[in-house]
Protein backbone atom coordinates (compact mmCIF):
# COMPACT_ATOMS: atom_id res chain seq x y z
CA UNK A 1 0.00 0.00 0.00
CA UNK A 2 2.84 2.36 0.77
CA UNK A 3 4.55 1.66 -2.56
CA UNK A 4 1.30 2.30 -4.39
CA UNK A 5 0.81 5.51 -2.45
CA UNK A 6 4.29 6.67 -3.43
CA UNK A 7 4.00 5.65 -7.09
CA UNK A 8 3.84 8.49 -9.61
CA UNK A 9 0.43 9.32 -11.03
CA UNK A 10 0.15 11.99 -13.71
CA UNK A 11 -3.01 14.08 -13.45
CA UNK A 12 -2.09 17.10 -15.57
CA UNK A 13 -2.91 15.89 -19.06
CA UNK A 14 -4.01 18.41 -21.68
CA UNK A 15 -4.96 15.75 -24.21
CA UNK A 16 -4.83 11.96 -24.37
CA UNK A 17 -5.02 9.76 -27.48
CA UNK A 18 -7.70 7.15 -28.09
CA UNK A 19 -5.16 4.31 -27.76
CA UNK A 20 -2.41 4.80 -25.20
CA UNK A 21 1.01 3.90 -26.57
CA UNK A 22 3.56 5.05 -23.99
CA UNK A 23 3.85 4.18 -20.27
CA UNK A 24 3.90 7.88 -19.40
CA UNK A 25 0.29 8.04 -20.60
CA UNK A 26 -0.97 5.78 -17.79
CA UNK A 27 -0.02 4.97 -14.19
CA UNK A 28 2.74 2.62 -15.26
CA UNK A 29 4.69 2.70 -12.00
CA UNK A 30 1.69 1.90 -9.82
CA UNK A 31 0.35 -0.76 -12.21
CA UNK A 32 3.77 -2.41 -12.30
CA UNK A 33 3.72 -2.64 -8.51
CA UNK A 34 0.35 -4.41 -8.64
CA UNK A 35 1.50 -6.86 -11.32
CA UNK A 36 4.70 -7.59 -9.39
CA UNK A 37 2.91 -8.30 -6.07
CA UNK A 38 4.16 -11.52 -4.49
CA UNK A 39 2.91 -11.04 -0.93
CA UNK A 40 0.22 -13.70 -1.12
CA UNK A 41 -2.89 -14.75 -3.01
CA UNK A 42 -4.15 -12.30 -5.64
CA UNK A 43 -7.59 -11.88 -7.18
CA UNK A 44 -8.84 -9.57 -9.94
CA UNK A 45 -12.51 -8.78 -10.42
CA UNK A 46 -14.01 -7.85 -13.79
CA UNK A 47 -16.45 -5.15 -12.63
CA UNK A 48 -18.81 -3.58 -15.15
CA UNK A 49 -22.13 -2.65 -13.49
CA UNK A 50 -22.31 0.48 -11.33
CA UNK A 51 -25.47 -0.66 -9.56
CA UNK A 52 -24.36 -4.28 -9.25
CA UNK A 53 -23.05 -6.12 -6.16
CA UNK A 54 -19.37 -5.65 -7.00
CA UNK A 55 -18.27 -3.82 -3.83
CA UNK A 56 -20.19 -6.26 -1.65
CA UNK A 57 -18.59 -9.24 -3.40
CA UNK A 58 -15.10 -7.79 -3.07
CA UNK A 59 -15.70 -7.12 0.64
CA UNK A 60 -16.94 -10.68 1.18
CA UNK A 61 -13.92 -12.07 -0.65
CA UNK A 62 -11.55 -10.01 1.51
CA UNK A 63 -13.28 -11.13 4.71
CA UNK A 64 -13.17 -14.83 3.80
CA UNK A 65 -9.57 -14.76 2.64
CA UNK A 66 -8.30 -12.83 5.65
CA UNK A 67 -10.25 -14.39 8.52
CA UNK A 68 -11.49 -17.74 7.20
CA UNK A 69 -8.49 -18.86 5.14
CA UNK A 70 -5.90 -16.87 7.13
CA UNK A 71 -4.35 -14.97 4.22
CA UNK A 72 -3.76 -11.50 5.69
CA UNK A 73 -1.71 -10.44 2.64
CA UNK A 74 -4.50 -11.23 0.18
CA UNK A 75 -4.61 -8.59 -2.59
CA UNK A 76 -7.86 -7.83 -4.36
CA UNK A 77 -8.08 -5.73 -7.52
CA UNK A 78 -11.02 -4.27 -9.44
CA UNK A 79 -10.63 -4.10 -13.21
CA UNK A 80 -13.27 -1.40 -13.52
CA UNK A 81 -15.04 -0.52 -16.76
CA UNK A 82 -18.55 -0.24 -18.18
CA UNK A 83 -20.95 1.80 -16.06
CA UNK A 84 -18.99 0.84 -12.92
CA UNK A 85 -16.23 3.09 -14.18
CA UNK A 86 -18.35 6.14 -13.41
CA UNK A 87 -17.60 5.49 -9.72
CA UNK A 88 -13.92 6.25 -10.35
CA UNK A 89 -14.54 9.90 -11.24
CA UNK A 90 -14.71 12.50 -8.50
CA UNK A 91 -17.86 14.46 -7.72
CA UNK A 92 -16.56 17.47 -9.65
CA UNK A 93 -16.86 15.50 -12.89
CA UNK A 94 -20.24 14.12 -11.88
CA UNK A 95 -21.50 17.66 -11.36
CA UNK A 96 -19.90 19.23 -14.43
CA UNK A 97 -20.93 16.54 -16.91
CA UNK A 98 -24.16 15.33 -15.33
CA UNK A 99 -22.90 11.79 -14.89
CA UNK A 100 -25.87 10.96 -12.69
CA UNK A 101 -27.96 10.90 -15.88
CA UNK A 102 -25.83 8.00 -17.09
CA UNK A 103 -25.60 6.30 -13.70
CA UNK A 104 -29.29 5.54 -13.29
CA UNK A 105 -31.95 6.51 -10.79
CA UNK A 106 -30.10 4.99 -7.81
CA UNK A 107 -27.27 7.50 -8.13
CA UNK A 108 -27.92 11.20 -7.85
CA UNK A 109 -24.26 11.59 -6.87
CA UNK A 110 -21.22 9.36 -6.60
CA UNK A 111 -22.19 7.77 -3.29
CA UNK A 112 -19.78 4.87 -3.80
CA UNK A 113 -16.80 7.04 -2.88
CA UNK A 114 -18.47 8.44 0.23
CA UNK A 115 -17.50 7.39 3.73
CA UNK A 116 -20.23 5.59 5.64
CA UNK A 117 -20.95 5.70 9.40
CA UNK A 118 -20.21 1.97 9.73
CA UNK A 119 -16.59 2.68 8.86
CA UNK A 120 -16.04 4.29 12.25
CA UNK A 121 -15.99 0.95 14.06
CA UNK A 122 -12.54 -0.39 14.91
CA UNK A 123 -10.64 -3.11 13.08
CA UNK A 124 -10.84 -5.39 16.13
CA UNK A 125 -14.64 -5.32 15.86
CA UNK A 126 -14.69 -7.32 12.64
CA UNK A 127 -17.66 -9.49 13.67
CA UNK A 128 -19.92 -6.47 14.15
CA UNK A 129 -22.89 -6.97 11.74
CA UNK A 130 -23.26 -3.18 11.55
CA UNK A 131 -19.53 -2.43 11.42
CA UNK A 132 -16.74 -1.63 9.00
CA UNK A 133 -16.45 -5.17 7.68
CA UNK A 134 -20.18 -5.63 7.10
CA UNK A 135 -22.40 -4.81 4.14
CA UNK A 136 -23.16 -1.50 5.85
CA UNK A 137 -19.75 -0.22 4.76
CA UNK A 138 -19.70 -1.17 1.09
CA UNK A 139 -17.75 1.73 -0.38
CA UNK A 140 -14.67 2.27 -2.48
CA UNK A 141 -13.12 4.31 0.32
CA UNK A 142 -13.56 1.46 2.82
CA UNK A 143 -12.09 -1.12 0.47
CA UNK A 144 -9.14 1.11 -0.41
CA UNK A 145 -8.30 1.42 3.28
CA UNK A 146 -8.13 -2.36 3.40
CA UNK A 147 -5.70 -2.46 0.47
CA UNK A 148 -8.10 -3.06 -2.41
CA UNK A 149 -6.90 -1.61 -5.71
CA UNK A 150 -9.19 -0.01 -8.29
CA UNK A 151 -7.99 0.06 -11.86
CA UNK A 152 -9.34 2.81 -14.10
CA UNK A 153 -9.95 1.97 -17.76
CA UNK A 154 -8.71 4.48 -20.33
CA UNK A 155 -10.97 2.97 -22.98
CA UNK A 156 -14.01 3.60 -20.77
CA UNK A 157 -12.83 7.17 -20.19
CA UNK A 158 -12.40 7.84 -23.89
CA UNK A 159 -15.79 6.35 -24.76
CA UNK A 160 -17.43 8.43 -22.02
CA UNK A 161 -15.78 11.58 -23.40
CA UNK A 162 -17.01 10.70 -26.88
CA UNK A 163 -20.53 10.10 -25.55
CA UNK A 164 -20.61 13.36 -23.59
CA UNK A 165 -19.44 15.30 -26.62
CA UNK A 166 -21.96 13.67 -28.94
CA UNK A 167 -24.84 14.26 -26.52
CA UNK A 168 -24.02 17.93 -26.02
CA UNK A 169 -22.88 17.47 -22.41
CA UNK A 170 -19.65 19.34 -23.09
CA UNK A 171 -20.00 22.83 -21.57
CA UNK A 172 -16.45 23.89 -22.47
CA UNK A 173 -16.78 22.50 -26.00
CA UNK A 174 -13.58 20.56 -25.59
CA UNK A 175 -12.29 18.23 -28.30
CA UNK A 176 -12.76 14.60 -27.28
CA UNK A 177 -9.04 14.12 -26.58
CA UNK A 178 -9.07 17.11 -24.21
CA UNK A 179 -12.33 16.04 -22.56
CA UNK A 180 -10.88 12.57 -21.98
CA UNK A 181 -7.80 14.21 -20.47
CA UNK A 182 -9.92 16.22 -18.05
CA UNK A 183 -11.77 13.09 -16.95
CA UNK A 184 -8.44 11.30 -16.48
CA UNK A 185 -7.19 14.16 -14.33
CA UNK A 186 -10.21 13.67 -12.07
CA UNK A 187 -9.93 9.94 -11.45
CA UNK A 188 -10.38 9.42 -7.70
CA UNK A 189 -7.28 9.35 -5.45
CA UNK A 190 -5.66 5.96 -5.19
CA UNK A 191 -7.12 4.58 -8.41
CA UNK A 192 -4.68 3.43 -11.09
CA UNK A 193 -5.16 4.54 -14.70
CA UNK A 194 -4.53 1.67 -17.13
CA UNK A 195 -4.49 1.52 -20.94
CA UNK A 196 -7.71 -0.50 -20.66
CA UNK A 197 -9.25 -2.77 -18.04
CA UNK A 198 -9.92 -5.74 -20.32
CA UNK A 199 -6.50 -5.43 -21.93
CA UNK A 200 -4.84 -5.36 -18.51
CA UNK A 201 -6.57 -8.53 -17.31
CA UNK A 202 -4.18 -10.87 -19.19
CA UNK A 203 -1.19 -9.09 -17.64
CA UNK A 204 -2.63 -9.74 -14.18
CA UNK A 205 -3.62 -13.31 -14.90
CA UNK A 206 -0.17 -14.07 -16.30
CA UNK A 207 1.27 -12.73 -13.03
CA UNK A 208 -0.85 -15.15 -10.99
CA UNK A 209 -4.04 -13.24 -10.27
CA UNK A 210 -7.18 -15.36 -10.00
CA UNK A 211 -10.01 -14.09 -12.19
CA UNK A 212 -13.46 -13.35 -10.76
CA UNK A 213 -16.52 -11.83 -12.40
Amino acid sequence: MQRLKDALRLRSFKTVPMILQSPDQWDHEALSEVIAYRGGLRQVWNNTELGGPWLNLMRNSLNAQIWSFKHPDFLIVSATHGSAHLALFDQTMWDKYGLAKLAGEKFSSNTLISEKPAGASGASDYQNPQGAFSSHDNSIAALQRRGAVFLSCHNATWELADLLNASGSNPDRLPVDALAAELTNHVIPGAIVTPGAVGTLPELQQAGFHYAA
